[in-house]
């Protein structure tokens, strides 16, 4: 980013208040960054104090300009009239507001492409893979901002966008929503030049109720002018959604439906990552990537169909699909003292889990064990029963030999599981620091002393389950 604070001012719809004696010029000095965490201000930040249900930005404030906070944006003067550093009020409006004025600002600033990525699974995932290809763009030369981890939130998002230096060639942005009316927010800071809708399943269900192919779909209402629409075919009522919005959409498939993009899974190699044989608009590649498992196919085919008509060669695509790396805490894996560990464990929802499960079980290939660490499934309203019946469904049938479970819910994942016929070992988890006993006890009662195999941690971002992949890996560490 690149905006004086008179700038700055004007793109937030804020009033600039400068500190009593302050030179004129103040007003003409740049911000490096934007910020919402006082711990993460640097010199030259612009630090937004933001209201939150159990912290209020503005007691932070001055503990901001201790580190070198620039300026403030807020809603209320945190300095009972004598600011420090030049303040930005926001005139009544949440300071969430006028951080998306800014963001959508400097995204109409910006003369690159920019694409916008929503779906209920893998939306992260598809988000580095496209951001990874497309730096494969000019012959290796093309610049490419996009969220860091998932900030995809009316907070995370147009600070990612304003993080963005503006002299990239493309922005990769996802937009995360967990209730009505989100996706108008993020969708009209966007304004997408290419608009990417991965799949919808249940997800923040709590928030959403059964509608998140409507709530999806909203995004290609914000599709700027001359762009483009790319979404799965493979979901009847997403299409159905989004064909309401525009007629032009472009279509993709990893599940066998009529498009011009297609992918079929070819299995895993020698090394354990994905084969998929891939039909860009009438010709056939066969790509590799780091990820394994069916649902490999569907984040491939997206990221290769949106590089395609983004321009870039089949070589480009093949090299940057080949290449990408999944983000922090989804589908991370490595060995460790036998174990193939699977640390999906950012957050979960009904479509994720059962992708997990499939990937785990095939990476397992009928040897060693199969032990799951799962944390309650979170925000799924009426819904959270039966799909955590249906969770405990799927391990069972997945063969798991082990169920280690965290949070609520429980009794309906073990319904599940004797449902289907389960006869491992299903152990509840009162609290994190039971999990490495309560698994060395496991491992010393089953037969061939656990026989090592492939462990998976998934579930929602309250449950903590990074906790339990720590305590693992420093049990299990060569």
């Amino acid at each position: 980013m690149s905006m004086t604070l008179a700038e700055m001012a004007g793109a937030s719809a804020s009033a600039l208040i400068l500190p009593r004696g302050g030179a004129e010029d103040m007003a003409q000095r740049e911000i490096s960054l934007v910020c919402h965490d006082s711990r993460a201000v640097v010199p030259g930040s612009l630090f937004a104090c933001i209201r939150g249900e159990k912290s209020d930005g503005h007691d932070f404030a001055a503990q901001a300009v201790r580190s070198g906070a620039a300026a403030i944006l807020a809603e209320r003067d945190p300095f009972g009239g004598r600011p420090p550093v030049p303040l930005l009020l926001t005139g009544g409006k949440s300071s969430v507001k006028a951080l998306g004025y800014a963001g959508h600002a400097w995204r109409k600033a910006f003369s690159g492409r920019v694409i916008g990525i929503t779906g209920t699974a893998g939306k992260t995932t598809l988000k580095e893979m496209l951001a990874h290809t497309l730096t494969m763009a000019a012959n290796g030369t093309a610049a490419v901002a996009r969220n860091p981890l998932n900030l995809n939130t009316q907070i995370g998002l147009p600070e990612s966008m304003l993080a963005a230096r503006g002299d990239e060639d493309f922005w990769v942005m996802e937009a995360g929503i967990s209730n009505p009316g989100d996706m108008d927010e993020l969708g009209s800071m966007l304004e997408p030049d290419l608009a990417i809708i991965l799949n919808a399943g249940a997800g923040h269900a709590l928030g959403l109720g059964g509608g998140a192919a409507y709530h999806k779909s909203r995004l290609l209402r914000y599709v700027a002018p001359g762009g483009m629409a790319l979404v799965s075919a493979d979901y009847p009522d997403l299409v159905r959604e989004s064909c309401a919005v525009r007629r032009d959409i472009i279509r993709f498939s990893a599940y066998g439906a009529d498009a011009p993009y297609r992918a079929e899974y070819l299995g895993l190699t020698p090394s354990g990552r994905s084969r998929c044989r891939l039909w860009l608009d009438g010709h056939e590649l066969e790509a590799e990537s780091a990820l394994s498992g069916s649902f490999a196919a569907e984040n491939l085919i997206a990221a290769a169909a949106a590089a395609h008509l983004l321009g870039l060669r089949d070589d480009e695509i093949l090299s940057g699909l080949a290449a990408a790396r999944p983000a922090v805490q989804r589908f991370n894996r490595r060995m460790l003292s036998g174990w193939t560990l699977l640390d999906d464990s950012y957050n979960a929802n009904p479509l994720s889990c059962s992708r997990m499960i499939e990937a785990a079980a095939e990476l397992r290939n009928g040897t060693g064990s199969l032990v799951f660490v799962m944390g309650e499934m979170l925000e799924l309203g009426e819904l959270a029963v039966p799909s955590h019946e249906e969770l405990g469904r799927g391990m069972a049938d997945a063969g798991a030999d082990a169920v280690f479970w965290l949070g609520g819910h429980g009794d309906a994942v073990y319904r599940g599981l004797m449902e289907a016929g389960f006869t491992g070992r299903f152990t509840e988890l009162a609290a994190h620091d039971i999990f490495l006993p309560e698994f060395s006890a496991w491992e010393k009662e089953h037969p061939g002393g656990g026989r090592p195999g492939t462990v998976l941690f998934k579930g929602s971002r309250g449950n903590h389950l990074e906790k339990l992949v720590k305590a693992f890996e420093e049990a299990h560490a060569l």
